[in-house]
This record gives C-alpha cells, sequence and structure tokens, in this order.
C-alpha cells in the first residue's frame, strides 16, 4: 500500500502500539509483586510492625525497600522504554515516507497487464525502469545481467523485464529497437531509449549502465549500508 492507515496514525492506534511496545519490552519475574500491590503495602507501614517474629519483620521490610527501589527507578526505566519506543517509530516512518518499499531484484512481467500493472500501481515516488527485450538479441543479455546488479544496489527502484512478444503491442517493439528501456514515474513516461546497447561498447556491465543512468538523473542516490548491528540502546542525537 502507499498509504500510511489511519490506525497507524490515529490516536488509538499510537496509544495500543506503545502499549504493545511497553509490554513487550518489559522483562520482569512473573512471579514478582504487582505495582497496586506494592504501592498498598508502602502505603500501610503497620502491617510491618504487626509481625511479631522480628526476623520475619526485618525480611519483610528489607523486601519492601528493595521493591520500592525498584519504584522510584520505575520512572527512568518506562523513559528509556519511550526513547526506544520513539526511535523505533521515527525509523518506521523513516521508512514509510522516505524510502517507500523495498525491491531489490529484477521483475519479470508476464503480460501487458503486469506491465501496466508495475507502472501505474506504484506510488509517485517510485521510479520504474523496464527492459524490453528479446532472447537472441544482442545487449539484451547484458542488459539484463547489468539491471540485475543495479537492482539490488537501488532497492527503491523497481526494476523490471518484459518480452516485447508479451508486451501485447511486439509490433511497436521491433528486433531493430530492442533493448530498450523506458523510465517512468507516477505512471508517465520519463524516458525513452531505444536500441540503448548502442551506447555502450560491445561488452558492457552494470557500471556503465549505472553511469549512463546517472547521466540523465534517474537514479537516486545510492544507500548506503547501514553502520553498526541495529542497538537501539545507544543515545539519540537531538
Amino acid at each position: 500500500a502507499s498509504h500510511i492507515s489511519s490506525s497507524f496514525l490515529g490516536p488509538k492506534g499510537v496509544i495500543n502500539d506503545w502499549r504493545k511496545f511497553k509490554l513487550e519490552s518489559e522483562d520482569r519475574d512473573s512471579s514478582s509483586l504487582s505495582k497496586k500491590e506494592i504501592l498498598r503495602q508502602m502505603s500501610s507501614p503497620h502491617r510491618c510492625h504487626s509481625k511479631g517474629d522480628k526476623d520475619t519483620r526485618e525480611r519483610f521490610c528489607r523486601k519492601m525497600s528493595v521493591q520500592e527501589y525498584e519504584l522510584i527507578h520505575d520512572e527512568q526505566e518506562d523513559e528509556r522504554c519511550l526513547q526506544k519506543y520513539r526511535k523505533r517509530c521515527m525509523q518506521d516512518m523513516h521508512q514509510r515516507l522516505s524510502f517507500g518499499p523495498k525491491y531489490g531484484y529484477l521483475c519479470e512481467l508476464q503480460n501487458g497487464e503486469e506491465f501496466l500493472e508495475a507502472v501505474e500501481k506504484e506510488r509517485k515516488t517510485t521510479t520504474v525502469i523496464v527492459h524490453i527485450y528479446e532472447d537472441g538479441i544482442k545487449g539484451c543479455d547484458a542488459l539484463n545481467n547489468s539491471l540485475t546488479c543495479l537492482a539490488a544496489e537501488y532497492a527503491t527502484v523497481k526494476f523490471c523485464k518484459i518480452k516485447a512478444s508479451n508486451t501485447g503491442a511486439g509490433d511497436r517493439f521491433s528486433n531493430e529497437v530492442l533493448p530498450t528501456l523506458l523510465v517512468y514515474k507516477g505512471g508517465e513516461l520519463l524516458s525513452n531509449f531505444i536500441s540503448i546497447s548502442e551506447q555502450f561498447n560491445e561488452e558492457f556491465f552494470a557500471v556503465d549502465v549505472e553511469s549512463f543512468l546517472n547521466e540523465y538523473g534517474l537514479l537516486p542516490e545510492k544507500e548506503l549500508p547501514a553502520l553498526g548491528n541495529g542497538n537501539t540502546d545507544e543515545p539519540d542525537v537531538e
């Protein structure tokens, strides 16, 4: 989907998501006293003094002091949990709004209907690059190999290929114009490169196709590998 559902952004959705995140983040012994029970005991100190046995009374009071210590630090734990939650939400929103969906592979389109769907049903910010090819045509195999490599490096770009005979408009794509590369965004044709292999040497590779597309500003900035191991315990940079 190209939109964020209202259940994600709505107040109830945010509250429920936060509660779920907090419960999943808590790692407490199931046998420990609940907060309400601890607070009730703390508000009734006479229970401690009502014990006749001195050792029992001391053990009970020591337990109370430990529980009280945990309660004092509970707010700090909540704050740390909230920071993790905020960081995760920011990462989710960054993924949804900035980068959009990820692909990472060269998709084979089987017919004209899939071709139209790939071009017209993508979000307006997604670049769709379609290679029209046929088996046995010079340059088509090399271009498919190059696009396979580029698809892995530019995961936010949707790379597709389709045989001219499967487009339903094979008469428009004679062998003389293959390989053809079509570039779309928001359902609109940005560039149309016919016989594109003529732009390269007899042998060409992904770096050659990458440089050619970059000359026309058709590729986004290459994504850098994520640093670190995704540890969310590091403090946020405000």
